[in-house]
């Protein structure tokens, strides 16, 4: 069965090489460069066994992209925890968005007009928990902050991506900036299939969803190499993702 690799990162701005990949399973590095040719080099090295080749990387490479713990070294939250992360951030929260469902989503009102009339409200209940993080994200994004997210859609888009794509103009009007993507595109960029938030490029909030595509709990991650790795996916997820009004337009064929 083949390995399940996820790219961690490159000590090379060019080429792509060294680099290291990572198993996901069980947790062994791949580390792939130049390998190391000279007659003089490689007979100093202590037990080189055929079939093995040596491969030449910087330290740095290493010491970036390897975390110190396979774990990761989360720590599990729940999810009013998760929360107050919105009402404390300093600067950015920015968010991935990669699955087909969201099981919370269909238990409000708004779902149920969705599915009737094909269109979202505005208003969110009073005392709901869309409301409130509504008003959070307005008070957050008035004191200058910023909160994104780039969502990940299927061609053609699930019954919750397109409540989802609908109900984005209301996000906007809060104070988010929201783009999206193709999945193919994601794909196609290697993108993980991950749902988090990373706040001020130095915490990771994962998001834990049973088998029902409900969220159970949110795994805190502040290694590092995990955070510098989500500021990558970011990057370029924000760069290749299309704003929210175009891509709908173009979905729609109005543009």
């Amino acid at each position: 069965m083949a390995r399940r690799l996820r790219f961690n990162g490159t000590g090379s701005d060019i080429g792509g090489c060294p680099s290291l990949h990572e198993d996901l399973d069980s947790g062994e590095v791949i580390v792939h460069g130049p390998p190391l040719t000279d007659p003089e080099d490689v007979v100093q090295l202590q037990h080189l066994s055929g079939g093995e080749v040596a491969v030449v990387v910087p330290r740095e490479l290493l010491a970036d992209w390897v975390p110190k713990e396979r774990t990761r070294q989360a720590r599990p939250i729940g999810l009013d925890e998760f929360g107050d992360l919105f009402g404390k951030f300093e600067h950015t929260a920015w968010r991935l968005e990669t699955r087909r469902r969201y099981a919370s989503d269909e238990a409000s009102n708004r779902w149920e007009q969705f599915i009737a009339a094909g269109s979202v409200g505005e208003e969110w209940p009073e005392g709901s928990l869309g409301r409130a993080f509504r008003d959070t994200i307005r008070a957050q994004t008035a004191l200058g902050k910023r909160v994104e997210r780039v969502r990940i859609v299927d061609q053609p888009p699930t019954t919750g991506q397109r409540y989802l794509l609908d109900g984005a103009r209301w996000n906007i009007a809060s104070g988010e900036d929201i783009r999206t993507m193709w999945r193919t595109d994601a794909d196609r960029l290697r993108l993980p299939a991950e749902d988090f938030w990373l706040f001020d490029s130095r915490l990771i909030a994962l998001l834990r969803f049973d088998d029902d595509d409900q969220l159970t709990h949110v795994d805190l991650i502040t290694e590092p190499a995990e955070v510098v790795r989500c500021c990558m996916v970011r990057d370029a997820a924000w760069h290749h993702a299309v704003p929210w009004k175009r891509f709908t337009a173009e979905m729609h064929g109005e543009a």
